[in-house]
């Protein structure tokens, strides 16, 4: 379990499930993951979308980046939203992509 303090969410990496979760304001919300060698696939953000129009959607997926960034290890966008996210985060992530790998 990781408390990440700067955006105020506590994330757990659930490794069976291969997603990382959280419970905001009651609701559970996930990001699905495949990992290989040291790179992570985010490939799928579920979340209600109460939440999404509340804002906490940027905020689950900061946290989810800071916990790979501890981890040292690439991430691959493959999930719509997420790869928007990054795109629009550019400058801040760009160092957590793998070499060769635009988004």
């Amino acid at each position: 379990m990781e408390n990440l303090s700067d955006v105020g969410l506590e994330v757990i990496d659930n490794e069976f499930l291969r997603q990382f979760e959280t419970t905001i304001e009651g609701q559970k919300a996930t990001i699905e993951y495949a990992q290989q060698e040291r790179k992570i696939f985010l490939t799928k953000l579920i979340m209600s979308e109460e939440l999404v129009k509340k804002g906490f959607e940027e905020d689950f997926i900061v946290a989810v980046f800071n916990i790979i960034e501890d981890r040292n290890i690439r991430l691959v966008p493959t999930s719509p939203t997420i790869a928007k996210f990054m795109r629009k985060n550019r400058r801040k992530y760009k160092d957590l992509l793998p070499v060769g790998i635009n988004i």
